[in-house]
């Protein structure tokens, strides 16, 4: 087995967002489930586009921000998705490598009547809670053709977006990624991403968990959906069967992070006020991703993603707008 040269490759949708404010009146006026990620078309987002308030475009997606967390921590990071040849391609791909991030798929050529880069309207609560209205636009195009081998084996870790499991064709490059990971002497981790998205594919994650995943990421609403409990404690017991190792996230809670033979409590990292919970799960799995690949142990890896779900969620955007670095170097992570 080769040396890896990257630490975390991330597969998943590559996204631009536009985020905007608004009170959960709005979200009741356009039947909006708040806390949510959902799959719309071209008029649902237009008309929420017309309502709300001035917005922020940002280059986003899951498993991109995750990426751009872990370059911030000063980790070697590469991302793998498709843009279209749009206006939104060239920023997202533009924003993502000014971040230091390795991202080489090639845009696609956008037929007059096929779709553009994927958008996301991310509308943000007064609490801090964001609700999602996403269109996939080109992702929904993604296919195995698309995963680079000699990307993913030279990864480390090869990180897997949820969000991405609702086509098939986009199943069968999982698969693909994971089976190159594999044989490479690579692990593979899998987000759940949404609790809505776990709903729709449950059977398919356990045994996709089962056979291919070396880390699992879930929040609590993730992982009670997956085994159908309401119960946390009855989701880890499940989930220390079914997986090598698991990170889970409960907000102000905290994390658990649990193997076969412990089970790690992790603190939430103090935050002054909470101003938007965009990328709060994407960037704690950032900095879990980072102390892990560079060996740290689980609970400083747990604390690293913590410390970088602090800086995301305290202020709007899913990029961190501190250097991740100097920041764990304060905490005495580094």
């Amino acid at each position: 087995m080769s040396t890896a040269s990257i630490d975390v490759v991330a597969i998943g949708n590559a996204i631009v967002d536009i985020i905007g404010r608004c009170d959960d009146a709005y979200l009741a006026k356009h039947g909006c489930a708040k806390g949510s990620m959902a799959l719309v078309d071209e008029a649902k987002i237009q008309a929420l586009y017309a309502g709300m308030g001035p917005g922020i475009e940002i280059s986003g997606g899951s498993a991109a921000n995750t990426a751009v967390g872990v370059a911030s921590f000063g980790g070697k990071a590469a991302f793998i998705g498709k843009v279209a040849d749009d206006d939104f391609g060239k920023v997202f791909a533009h924003d993502v490598k000014a971040s230091g991030v390795t991202f080489g798929n090639p845009p696609s050529r956008k037929r007059a009547d096929g779709p553009g880069t994927s958008r996301s309207l991310i509308l943000v609560t007064p609490d801090g809670e964001r609700t999602m209205n996403t269109l996939l636009g080109i992702s929904t195009e993604f296919t195995e053709a698309d995963v680079d081998a000699k990307v993913v084996e030279a990864a480390k870790v090869v990180y897997l977006e949820g969000y991405l499991f609702d086509r098939p064709e986009a199943k069968a490059a999982f698969r693909r990624a994971a089976t190159i990971a594999a044989k490479a002497g690579r692990q593979v981790a899998l987000t759940l991403s949404d609790a809505f998205c776990v709903d729709r594919h449950r059977a398919e994650f356990l045994d996709f968990i089962k056979a291919s995943v070396d880390v699992l990421f879930a929040n609590e609403s993730e992982i009670l959906a997956l085994y159908e409990t309401t119960s946390f404690d009855e989701a880890v017991a499940w989930v220390k069967a079914d997986t090598k190792l698991a990170a889970l996230t409960r907000s102000g809670k905290g994390s658990v992070i649990v193997t076969h033979g412990e089970t790690v409590a992790v603190p939430v990292h103090p935050v002054a006020k909470v101003i938007d919970t965009t990328g709060a799960g994407d960037l704690y799995a950032a900095g879990f991703l980072y102390g892990y690949t560079q060996g740290k142990d689980l609970a400083t890896s747990g604390r690293l993603g913590s410390l970088a779900a602090a800086e995301i969620i305290s202020h709007v955007g899913a990029r961190p707008e501190a250097k991740l670095a100097e920041l764990a170097k304060k905490q005495g992570l580094a």
